[in-house]
């Protein structure tokens, strides 16, 4: 298993025994309040085998995230190829989901700086992206903070009807050249 250490955290691949914290965030409706619904166990084990499979087809994804001595699970973070008719597509997208125990400690940024480092460095990508519902301010400041810009370019979300309230996304990007220069500072 490939494992990626940062100064607090480690990120990995998935482990069965992620599947049942991954399943309590995910049935959280405070944590999922900007996404359609809070999931059930089945609906949070096929996603995480969706994004396990990823990891081990490509080397790289949405990794489980772990607090060393702290934690074994906590959420994830990585990186994710956008197959979905997005308006910016094709793109590889940035994101997270912690466990709301562990908000406001910096993990989310920290991950995710771990995770744009190596999407520019080991994959040699020129932009990611990051996007949310437009009311997810807590997403948008970690987006901000990693060095991510919002472009002021919207879009309704395609997997989700046009009346609903989290349908109007926001979308964030960050050139390789923009974060080396971040880098350099």
């Amino acid at each position: 298993m490939i494992i990626h250490k940062t100064k607090r955290l480690i990120l990995r691949g998935w482990r069965r025994e992620d599947y049942a914290p991954f399943a309590r965030l995910n049935a959280d409706p405070f944590t999922m309040r900007y996404f359609p619904a809070p999931l059930s166990q089945t609906e949070s084990d096929d996603l995480a085998d969706r994004i396990s499979e990823l990891i081990t087809t490509n080397g790289w994804g949405f990794w489980a995230v772990e607090l060393p001595d702290i934690a074994p699970f906590i959420g994830f973070v990585g990186l994710h190829s956008c197959e979905a008719a997005f308006p910016f597509s094709p793109c590889v997208e940035i994101g997270w989901r912690l466990d709301r125990g562990y908000w406001g400690q910096g993990y989310a940024s920290e991950a995710a700086k771990f995770a744009l480092e190596y999407g520019f460095e080991h994959l040699g990508l020129d932009e990611i992206v990051a996007f949310t519902a437009v009311s997810n301010t807590p997403s948008r400041a970690v987006m901000a903070r990693i060095g991510m810009r919002d472009r002021n370019e919207t879009f309704d979300h395609p997997a989700l009807a046009s009346e609903s309230p989290l349908a109007r996304h926001v979308l964030y990007r960050l050139p390789r050249d923009d974060w080396r220069q971040n880098r350099a500072r």
